[in-house]
């Protein structure tokens, strides 16, 4: 029997470098029962999928038994405190770390002589001074990286630890030997010539990097802006109306089925359907769009969103966890923690880069003293310190992340939420997009607009009274408008005895005796229906782009019902902007091929796929995906999900169904098509931010080793170049928080 999955989300700590998440995942994979680990360096978390075998706990175990620290998933309120307090600590080391190596740092002017004019008090130059000064920084201060370091040895891995202990400790204890050195040669009274000290190099790297680290952690805390935005948007109130009297709770205390009342200015507190009242919804911060939306009895409220107008009660139906916003934040939450495909590179790369390295590092020590500088320990040493400071992958592990951070919750607060960095990936590879045209091109809200009966028949409210009555049982977009239009004319229709949905071909209905046809050509071929006197008019209706129905009774063609579903106002513009941007724009429909194309001619697409049953459209996305395409589809219905599940990207549209939201990889909050270029846009360019990093990174490090090797960078010098790499890693990434949509 197969065992069920779980999931669990951890808070992991002490993490330095790529080297560090890749040792976690690759320590969790190995797990029996570990289905799969993600592990984030940027959000210092942990997303593993596990068989009910394991526990949280077991879990837990494995990551401190690595060397590191983890904790169930806390609360954004938490995490937002700990991150607060981490930093005042890292604030107060790093000043500590200062204050004890700024005088090292001024003593080591002395021994440039550029620097001459510098005058340095004859105490900062007392080699016992100096190591009084270090000494703390070393390892107290620096007692995190032996720390680290012997962890990760320990586990027989290596990481950014191990390069920093080695370094600075090479540069410390050289210097101690010195140190004893002058002091027994002058008679053990310390007297003697001072000797050129590199104290100051262990102290100074230890502190760039304890700032560098810092910098790291406020540029980081500002990629969770916008979680922390959209977890902002709550109403942190509600009024219920209980027992008949109305009261104010938190907004956590509302029950689903409490009747809630918003008055102008207030924030929708929880998801629901409108019960009594008017108004004008303010839902700018959840899908983008700026217009109010005018809400009424039956329509639904999203909670965060503001009454700009009247008021109104509604019933709510999804409360806490199951809210829209709580599950947008969920998405991006999981988007964030997600890994896109480029990044394996940079894990693979990260996973050997500590070991080659410190090899380097120590050939670079041989090759100095005993080819370049023959036996000149302090020229060796300090090329191989810098090799090793210069090369910490930090900037590397901090590239993908980063950006998908930035890329992905830029995109939310513009109501485009991509579901994991993958789908941000692919999104950018897309060369056609596949448009559904009800209520993703159009309105969705078709309206009856003409009514021909054949002669000798019904007649026309005869035809209409039946057609409409058929309908009424149908939940089709288009039956709803027959339906409408009927009693708009104030044309009574009956419950029909008998109703039977034939999806793709129309409805069969037996009203007052009389059987009922209303559909397609197919469906009056397979009953068969002789039509032949109604294609004329069937095709000038078709060519006006209303979509035509063909009305039987008693198996005797009856004349035909038009509607016209109306093209939204920025779809012509959206299509442009798409194909501007080098896209094969494409619609696909269940209509037949006049109404289609003329539908298609309106706002511009490039090949209309007409007559599409529902079932048809994955297979009509398999083929375009057969003929090289990488396609996207966008749609909103229940009938829209296997195409969406099978196109290279699904975008669901967010007003649609939630079942097309589910199956989607994008859902596009806004109800237009102007969100596609925009998610497109987003991810061509979070895509070039990371190749951008990945660039920067690689480059430095492979630039800044044979530069630190020749002997041509001083250690303290690699020391401030790592720190400002990763630094300016997580700089280039918030760019895309900038990004205009």
């Amino acid at each position: 029997m197969e065992m069920a999955h779980k999931q669990a989300t951890l808070q992991i700590t002490g993490m330095t470098c790529a080297a560090c998440s890749a040792r976690i995942e690759k320590g969790l994979s190995r797990m029996e029962g570990v289905i799969s680990a993600n592990v984030n360096l940027a959000m210092e978390t942990a997303s593993v999928t596990f068989t009910d075998g394991l526990t949280v706990d077991d879990l837990i175990r494995k990551i401190e038994k690595l060397g590191y620290g983890a904790a169930v998933k806390a609360t954004e309120e938490e995490r937002e405190k700990r991150k607060k307090d981490e930093i005042a600590r890292q604030k107060r080391i790093f000043w500590t770390s200062c204050a004890l190596s700024l005088p090292l740092l001024w003593a080591m002017a002395g021994h440039f002589a550029f620097l001459a004019f510098i005058p340095v008090p004859g105490l900062f130059l007392n080699p016992w001074i100096q190591l009084a000064l270090a000494a703390p920084v070393q390892f107290v201060i620096g007692s995190r990286f032996y720390v680290g370091a012997f962890k990760a040895l320990r586990n027989g891995s290596a990481n950014m630890d191990v390069l920093v202990a080695l370094g600075t400790s090479a540069a410390f204890f050289y210097s101690l030997y010195l140190t004893l050195d002058w002091a027994f040669a002058a008679g053990g009274h310390g007297m003697g010539d001072m000797p050129e000290l590199y104290y100051e190099t262990s102290a100074i790297l230890i502190t760039l990097i304890l700032l560098g680290k810092l910098l790291e952690a406020l540029a980081k805390g500002r990629t969770g802006e916008a979680i922390k935005a959209l977890m902002g948007l709550q109403a942190k109130t509600a009024t219920v109306i209980r027992d008949g009297a109305e009261q104010v709770v938190p907004a956590d205390n509302v029950r689903v089925g409490d009747i809630v009342l918003v008055k102008p200015g207030e924030k929708v507190p929880v998801d629901g359907i409108v019960t009594e009242g008017f108004s004008a919804v303010d839902e700018s911060m959840l899908t983008g769009e700026s217009i109010p939306v005018e809400k009424k009895a039956g329509d639904r409220v999203i909670g965060a969103t503001i009454n700009k107008t009247g008021s109104f009660r509604f019933r709510a139906t999804q409360v806490g966890r199951d809210t829209v916003l709580a599950q947008i934040v969920r998405t991006v939450e999981e988007a964030q923690g997600s890994k896109a495909p480029i990044q394996r590179v940079a894990d693979q790369i990260s996973g050997i880069f500590v070991p080659i390295v410190v090899v380097i590092a120590a050939v670079t020590f041989l090759v100095w003293l005993l080819a370049v500088d023959p036996w000149n320990v302090a020229a060796a040493l300090k090329s191989a310190i810098a090799v090793l400071v210069i090369a910490c992958p930090c900037a590397l592990g901090l590239a993908t992340p980063t950006s998908i951070m930035a890329g992905s919750g830029r995109a939310a607060e513009s109501g485009i939420l991509f579901k994991g960095g993958e789908h941000l990936e692919t999104t950018h590879q897309l060369t056609a997009i596949l448009l559904d045209k009800t209520g993703t091109i159009t309105k969705g809200k078709p309206e009856l607009t003409d009514v021909f009966a054949a002669e000798g028949v019904v007649g026309q409210d005869g035809l209409l009274a039946l057609a409409a009555s058929a309908e009424r049982l149908s939940e089709h977009p288009l039956a709803e408008a027959i339906v409408a239009g009927a009693r708009a004319r104030g044309i009574a229709l009956a419950d029909p005895e008998r109703f039977e949905a034939i999806p793709g071909y129309g409805v069969f209905a037996v009203v007052g005796g009389k059987e009922v046809l209303v559909g397609t050509r197919r469906l009056m071929e397979k009953h068969d229906v002789d039509i032949d006197g109604a294609e004329a008019v069937l095709a000038a209706l078709e060519e006006e782009g209303k979509t035509a129905m063909l009305a039987a009774v008693d198996r005797t063609y009856a004349g035909i019902v038009a509607v016209a579903d109306t093209v939204k106002d920025t779809s012509a513009q959206a299509i442009r902007d798409l194909k501007a941007m080098g896209l094969a724009v494409m619609m696909i429909t269940g209509d037949n091929r006049r109404t289609a194309e003329a539908i298609g001619r309106q706002v511009g697409v490039d090949r209309v796929l007409a007559e599409v049953l529902p079932e048809g459209k994955a297979d009509a996305v398999r083929r375009l995906q057969a003929e090289g395409w990488k396609v996207g589809m966008v749609g909103d219905g229940i009938n829209d999900a296997p195409a969406l599940a099978a196109a290279d990207i699904g975008m669901a549209v967010g007003t649609g169904t939630d079942v097309a939201i589910e199956a989607a990889d994008v859902t596009l909050m806004r109800g237009d098509l102007t969100a596609i270029a925009d998610a497109i846009r987003m991810s061509r360019l979070t895509m070039k931010n990371i190749r951008q990093n990945l660039f920067w990174a690689l480059a430095y490090n492979s630039l800044g080793i044979p530069v630190a090797a020749c002997g041509l960078l001083a250690p303290w010098l690699a020391g401030a170049a790592m720190a400002l790499s990763s630094v300016s890693v997580v700089t280039n990434a918030l760019r895309l928080q900038r990004v205009r949509l």
